[in-house]
């Protein structure tokens, strides 16, 4: 199992990103992906959810905000980020059961 982090960077508030995970080495269709974040100081905390029926889930803190979708021809579960907050700079990681990438860091501030 491989995930593949990519999409991070320096954005100012207010702005957008889109997150992306690459999958690889697993039958990605039959499975639940999750996007995790890291925040400095603080502990890890699950962001978003989706199945692999493509059923949804978000924390509290970014529902509204964020948007957790696949592709399951490409093997990619992407998280956009829309109208961000210093508060969301982290590191952003994606998850498949025990494994993990090794994460993108989201920076938001002017």
């Amino acid at each position: 199992v491989q995930l593949v982090e990519s999409g991070g960077g320096l954005v100012q508030p207010g702005g957008s990103l889109r997150l992306s995970c690459a999958a690889s080495g697993f039958t990605f269709r039959l499975y639940a992906m999750t996007w995790y974040r890291q925040a400095p100081g603080k502990e890890r905390e699950l962001v978003a959810f989706i199945s692999s029926s493509g059923m949804t889930n978000y924390v509290e803190s970014v529902r509204g905000r964020f948007t957790i979708s696949r592709d399951n021809g490409k093997n990619t579960v992407y998280l956009q980020m829309n109208s961000l907050k210093p508060e969301d700079t982290a590191v952003y990681y994606c998850r498949r059961d025990e494994n993990w990438g090794k994460g993108t860091l989201v920076t938001v501030s002017s």
